[in-house]
């Protein structure tokens, strides 16, 4: 089992600040999308943004999406990020007809039409105080999809046009709708957290 933290590239992530956010914290992280590399890190990030059905096509061409689940299966520290996040769930409204990872039995939905779309920028988050990693704070959102419900998941909600999930939780897996990376102290405390996971 390998200790290195690894970041895996979906072919639309904005990599650079994620790696940027890790070195802060002392970490020096590696890009790789290979399942072994995937299955045996000590910590793995996902994050992602563009579009579901992209990404879900790049984990698949590598086997990465495969690897993932068995990490996840395995509660192994993973955390993912915006559409990395979204690829958790079993589909979404943007790529009808596209098989997310399925980790979560629900669906991701567009906006609503009355609201701003996409979301652009910082939103209140708030975790429920049930403990876990997730905690009540400011964080900088980028999408125009969300998902409403993630049963079997702690959550954290966030207000856009109604409530929807800005984080889950379970064992040694996050999903952040938020993007951490970008999220100043709030997001740099979470990426902590989750690096103390072992």
């Amino acid at each position: 089992m390998s200790r290195a933290v690894v970041i895996v590239p979906t072919g639309t992530a904005n990599l650079a600040s994620v790696r940027a956010a890790l070195r802060r914290l002392g970490v020096e992280p590696e890009i790789g999308g290979e399942p072994a590399r995937i299955r045996d890190a000590g910590h793995v990030v996902l994050p992602g943004v563009g579009t579901f059905a992209a990404a879900m096509a790049r984990l698949r061409a590598s086997g990465a999406d495969r690897a993932l689940r068995e990490r996840i299966a395995r509660d192994r520290p993973t955390l993912c990020v915006c559409v990395g996040h979204q690829l958790l769930f079993r589909e979404s409204e943007e790529s009808p007809g596209i098989p997310g990872l399925g980790i979560v039995d629900a669906a991701v939905r567009r906006f609503p039409a009355a609201v701003r779309t996409p979301q652009f920028g910082w939103n209140e988050v708030e975790a429920g105080e049930d403990g876990g990693l997730l905690a009540s704070g400011w964080a900088y959102f980028a999408n125009s999809y969300r998902a409403v419900e993630a049963p079997g998941f702690r959550t954290a909600l966030a207000d856009h046009g109604g409530p929807f999930i800005a984080a889950i939780e379970r064992g040694g897996l996050i999903g952040c709708q938020f993007h951490p990376e970008l999220s100043g102290t709030y997001g740099a405390a979470l990426l902590a957290r989750f690096l103390e996971l072992r």
